[in-house]
């Protein structure tokens, strides 16, 4: 099994709905005009892979206007059937290779509390979960991160 690790493009939105829908609770429904904003605005940070001309798993990241030498990861999602093949460090290594090039210093991202296989991920991948206000279940949590009620673990990698 060989990924092809491209940039996302408007022809593939549907499919990555698709994809993403089955990432529920923990990705949140994105519509067909945000998606056609990530293929056409910010494409060199949303790899999609495929295999066997089957869509693999994607990636949503953006650099910080605020803080260009920052790229914030928003949603990561591998089709069950392709999950424990590389297709994660594969898609994470394009937007890190990205980062690189740009100077940035930091690849961020942000996840639920209770979601434990990403927590798991994450620390495989060489990403250190941050400091927060509280621990879940030995997870470090920042209160109200995305706003009142909305706790995330935060977990950064960062790049020298």
């Amino acid at each position: 099994m060989t990924a092809t690790v491209t940039p996302l493009t408007v022809p593939m939105i549907n499919d990555v709905i698709a994809l993403m829908d089955q990432g529920a609770p923990f990705i949140t429904a994105r519509t067909a005009s945000d998606y056609w904003a990530y293929a056409t605005l910010f494409s060199s940070t949303c790899p999609v892979a495929h295999v066997d001309g089957e869509l693999a798993g994607a990636v949503m990241a953006f650099r910080s206007q605020d803080e260009p030498d920052q790229i914030y990861v928003q949603d990561v999602m591998v089709h069950p059937n392709h999950r424990r093949k590389g297709i994660t460090s594969a898609l994470l290594g394009t937007v890190r290779a990205q980062a690189a090039a740009w100077g940035c210093a930091r690849l961020w991202l942000t996840s639920e509390p209770d979601n434990r296989a990403a927590d798991a991920a994450w620390k495989a991948l060489g990403w250190s979960n941050v400091p927060g206000d509280q621990a879940v279940d030995g997870v470090q949590v920042v209160s109200d991160f995305k706003g009142p009620g909305k706790d995330r673990a935060v977990y950064e990698l960062l790049l020298a």
